[in-house]
Order: structure tokens, then sequence, then C-alpha cells
């Protein structure tokens, strides 16, 4: 086992949002990103071996899918799965800060 704190992981911007990868293995991959009101990140274009799931874990946001035109809301406590090679991106939508946390598998 091992404890990863949020000073410890993978910073980097994705456009306006914060992102901090804690773990990248071969099998797992997992982030969070973080938006303030009214953002909206990069483009992420899909996994294309593996799914993603984001967790609402503060905030509200719309993810947006590209090939089906599609937005998908999510407030907090809520999950969206993300199979592969659907490409997306996060807004944020509320009038507070948004953390959604993410995680691939396997690593893609």
């Amino acid at each position: 086992m091992k404890v990863i704190h949020p000073e410890n992981a993978k910073f980097f911007m994705d456009g306006p949002e914060v992102c901090r990868e804690y773990t990248v293995t071969e099998k797992i991959t997992f982030g969070t990103s973080t938006l303030l009101p009214g953002q909206t990140g990069a483009t992420d274009p899909g996994h294309p071996e593996g799914h993603e799931i984001f967790f609402c874990s503060r905030g509200h946001v719309a993810v947006y899918n590209e090939a089906e035109g599609k937005y998908y809301e999510l407030k907090e406590g809520d999950i969206l799965l993300i199979e592969e090679g659907e490409p997306h991106r996060i807004s944020n939508i509320g009038s507070e800060t948004a953390v959604v946390a993410w995680s691939c598998a396997p690593r893609t």
C-alpha cells in the first residue's frame, strides 16, 4: 500500500483545468481536475483501450461528449462512465469550485 498526498501528485494544467495525477501504474491511473466557476477544460480525446470514471466530489459540472454532441450533468456524488475512445471535456456550471476525480483502467 502507498499513501499519496496532494503535494506529491504530478501537477499539470489542461487549459484552465488544474490537474493532479496521483498515481499511474500498469493497471490504473488516478487523478483530479479542479475548475473555477465558468471554466472549461481542454478536450481529452478519450482512451482507446480503457474506460474512465469521473466522480464529481465537489461542485456541479457538465461533461461534453464531442462524438455524441451530448452533455452529461454531474452534481456532487455523481459518477460518469466514459467508454473507450469517447472524447470529452469538463465545464464547471456551478457557483463554486468543482473537483472531479478520475480514474482509467487499464492505464491508457
